[in-house]
């Protein structure tokens, strides 16, 4: 069977048990409703506080840290996907309890040192806590992909309760986002299972990706540094010529 009659076929299967699953419980259903209202409000929290720190960096250090920020909730019939691909009930309570990334924010930065900087940035708020940190940039997996994910709890204050919601954080270069993006629709229309000879360029596209971050980080630094020199030297020129005018001045000022 062709990949894409199969990937077609196994998604109206998806749906089909995710139907049958809300044809059982009524009451199910509500609380679904319930659940997607509060990763909604999650991701309008986890998105403000971006948005301020981004504001933030650029009023202090003058750039922006982050060039884009996309947001989803993971759709029903995901979640039921990954839910009986690790053996699990499907449930609501299943639902919050094992799937960590039913609400996702991904960050897209310029530079891999942005990446570390916005995770420091993410631990360090108060009303956040971090439950879990993959590096895939330090420790790629086997495919090349890589990124920073992060697995943060905010609190979201209802009407007459607060419920610790889960967002998964995921946080790359544009140039890893490419890459990602690329690579999923490939191993999509192969459910998984591409040729090898795809895998093994696959792999080498993500080591040139690798190289190109390496490079553009290494000339931001340098024009940094040469802007930084520069402006060392105007202070240092502009110091100069007032300390000449000065002793000028006290030298004519001797000559009366």
């Amino acid at each position: 069977m062709l990949p894409r009659v199969c990937a077609e076929k196994h998604q109206r299967m998806e749906k089909r048990q995710y139907m049958e699953y809300r044809g059982r419980e009524a009451s199910d259903i509500d609380s679904w409703k319930e659940v997607q209202l509060v990763y909604s409000s999650a991701l309008k929290e986890i998105g403000t506080k971006l948005e301020i720190l981004n504001d933030e960096f650029q009023h202090v250090h003058k750039y922006n840290p982050i060039e884009h920020i996309k947001t989803r909730v993971k759709t029903p019939e995901s979640i039921v996907k990954k839910l009986r691909k690790n053996g699990y009930e499907i449930s609501i309570e299943n639902m919050v309890k094992y799937v960590n990334d039913i609400a996702g924010v991904r960050l897209i930065c310029s530079f891999t040192s942005d990446i570390y900087r916005l995770a420091e940035m993410i631990g360090n708020q108060n009303d956040l806590k971090v439950l879990s940190i993959k590096d895939y940039i330090r420790n790629p997996k086997e495919s090349g992909y890589k990124s920073y994910h992060m697995i943060v709890s905010v609190p979201i204050f209802l009407s007459d309760s607060v419920v610790d919601t889960k967002v998964e954080i995921q946080i790359r270069t544009i140039a890893m986002d490419f890459w990602a993006s690329l690579e999923h629709k490939i191993y999509y229309k192969f459910e998984g299972n591409a040729p090898e000879y795809i895998s093994r360029e696959l792999r080498e596209c993500a080591e040139m990706v690798s190289s190109l971050d390496d490079k553009m980080l290494s000339l931001n630094e340098a024009i940094l540094n040469c802007l930084r020199e520069q402006e060392e030297l105007r202070i240092s020129t502009k110091r100069n010529e007032r300390s000449h005018t000065n002793r000028v001045a006290i030298s004519g000022a001797a000559g009366k």
